[in-house]
Parts: C-alpha cells; structure tokens; sequence
C-alpha cells in the first residue's frame, strides 16, 4: 500500500471514529436532562478534553446547549426537528401513495413526489409508467430545482431573496436547448407558476420529455413536495393539459387535507 493510500485509509478512520463519538456523546445526553463534562466523559468513555472539544461544536450547531454558567449541557430541540422532518416525510408517501395510484390508472404515465433537500429535489415516491416507453427515474434521485415541474412548484412560494440565495452555488446547466437559462428567467416563470397553480417542464430536463407539477401543503399551509406527472412528448398534446392539472390538483388537495391543510387553494375536478 502506497503512503498516499494509507494516508488515505487513515483519515477515512478518524472520520468514523469522530461519528461514532458524536453519537455516543449525543446518546448519553438524551439519557439525562443534564450532564457534566467530567460524568459524561466517563459515560462515553472518553478524555474530558475530546468530550468538551465535541460539546462546544455541537453547541455551536445548535444540537446542545450549556445550562446557565455551570458545567451541565442537555440536548436541543434540534435532533427533535430532524426526526419530526423525517417522520413528516413517512407520512407524506404513506398518504401520497393511493392518489398517485389513481393518477396512475387514469394516465398510465409516470407519477413522481418529491422534495426539495438543499439545490435539488429528491424523489420520495414513484409510480412507473404503464407504458414500455418511459422516463428513467428512481427514488432517491436527485435531479435541479430549476428544470423540474416539481422544483419549480417548490420554488415558487419562496420569495424572490430565498430563491436566489438556494440557486446561488448552482450552475444552471443548459441539459437541452429548452433549459432556463439563469434565475432571472426561472423568477419569471415562478410568477405564472403562483398565478396558475401548477408548473411545467418542457424537455428542459431532457429531450422528448415533458412533466407538470403541483404543490403539496402540509397542514400550516407550506409547500411541502410537488406531484407531477412525466410522459414523453408523442403522448401529448396541449388538449390534454387542463386535464392533467385538475386532476393532479384533486389528488394533491386530498394529500393535504389528509395532513391537516384545511382548504387547497386550487381548484380540481
């Protein structure tokens, strides 16, 4: 083994050495409402050093917090969100799963939920297609906010500040001649999006592929994931869309009544 390689392995190791000490030290403080550095370094079995070094860090996070001026840290809310979030997440495909069976019956087309994670969006769920000729996809995937019905429904309820700070690192790549070209031209759209209640992608992900996109509503109101349906182009004509957003709409308003939403804001068949 070449010295780069183990330099490599070595660093790879320290790095899930310093997981598994963060979890350690986060378990033990959920055993306790609160705890001293000295007695949770004995706990985790760890010198009192590395166990403060990793509570000042995780404090900065916002994952711990220091009880007044003494030596006792209990856990935030933090953790708490994140697996409220997750669990959200459990539900939400629980919940979306029967109406994208419908929508998959009545269209046999491609059914997609998704959600936005950072700069993309990341598909929850998915119902394939009936056909033999399909979009390639699979959950877990990601794919950019900006050339996806689903990432611009996600997008459009945002103010325009929080848009341009998500799309600020990304590279607006031109995948067809169809794409948007920056955040300036996709501002614009997000516009009729909010108007219109639904989104669009015009083979701007890929070519011969169109998608329309709806928002989902948790029960405070916010756009939580998008439904879309995805089909290819000769499966399509304009006549059809009407349809596709109604009833995309009724089967969106039925996932947020189910989590709380108590009147979607557009209409469906």
């Amino acid at each position: 083994m070449t010295e780069v390689a183990v330099n490599d392995f070595s660093k790879q190791q320290d790095s899930v050495s310093s997981v598994l000490k963060v979890f350690g030290i986060l378990q033990a403080l959920g055993d306790e409402h609160e705890i001293g550095v000295t007695e949770l370094s004995q706990r985790v079995m760890m010198s009192k050093s590395t166990v403060y070094r990793f509570l000042q860090t995780m404090k900065s996070l916002g994952y711990v917090r220091q009880e007044g001026e003494n030596d006792k840290y209990s856990l935030t809310l933090k953790l708490f969100d994140l697996g409220a979030k997750a669990l959200q997440h459990v539900d939400l495909i629980r919940i979306a799963d029967q109406q994208m069976r419908i929508l998959s019956k009545e269209t046999r087309e491609t059914i997609h939920l998704g959600t936005m994670e950072e700069e993309s969006i990341v598909y929850l769920h998915k119902i394939d297609s009936l056909y033999n000729l399909r979009m390639y996809s699979r959950v877990g995937r990601r794919n950019p906010l900006y050339s996806t019905a689903i990432g611009k429904v996600l997008l459009a309820w945002l103010d325009e500040r929080e848009v341009r700070e998500i799309l600020a690192p990304v590279t607006f790549d031109r995948k067809t001649v169809h794409t948007l070209a920056d955040v300036d031209a996709l501002l614009r759209e997000l516009a009729d999006v909010r108007e219109h209640g639904f989104s669009e992608d015009r083979e701007e992900q890929e070519e011969g592929l169109r998608c329309v996109g709806v928002p989902v509503y948790d029960r405070f109101g916010h756009v939580i994931a998008g439904l879309s349906i995805s089909f290819p182009t000769i499966r399509f004509d304009d006549n059809q869309l009407t349809h596709y957003v109604a009833i995309l709409h009724q089967a969106a308003a039925n996932i947020s009544q189910q989590l709380g939403l108590a009147r979607y804001p557009f209409p469906s068949v």
